[in-house]
């Protein structure tokens, strides 16, 4: 049996990963600053880890969708080629916010921008069809 998609099916395998560690940072991060479930307040380090793990969740939503909706109109590898900046981008994004508020920015606009050419590629595709073939 083969997996029609497989290299997007990787992407998003990695995301999930990049995802799971992040949140078990905050974990790690409770536990360091004495600060139990569910006071969402705190130091200033885990404030910065709380919020890439809910920035990275804010992001997922929109990003895998985008992912497999542009596999599927365009093609597995392409989606995997632009969609791995998305994974990429949230690992700098999270190593520069866990430093600083102000480092958050490079990796922000990588996975920001392999998003949005997924989504706006996808939609482009998806006219394309119901043009060219109608609804």
């Amino acid at each position: 049996m083969s997996f029609a998609y497989p290299l997007t099916g990787l992407v998003t395998i990695l995301a999930l990963i990049v995802y799971f560690y992040m949140s078990t940072r905050v974990g790690g991060a409770r536990s360091k600053h004495n600060v139990p479930a569910p006071t969402m307040t705190g130091p200033d380090e885990l404030m910065r880890v709380i919020r890439v793990h809910e920035n990275t969740m804010e992001g997922l939503i929109l990003f895998l969708p985008s992912l497999w909706l542009f596999a599927l109109t365009t093609h597995d590898m392409w989606a995997a080629v632009v969609g791995i900046f998305y994974p990429i981008g949230r690992v700098l994004y999270a190593q520069g916010y866990y430093q600083a508020a102000n480092k958050r920015g490079t990796g922000f606009i990588i996975g920001l921008g392999s998003t949005a050419l997924l989504l706006v590629g996808s939609a482009v595709a998806i006219i394309n069809s119901v043009i060219t073939f109608g609804i």
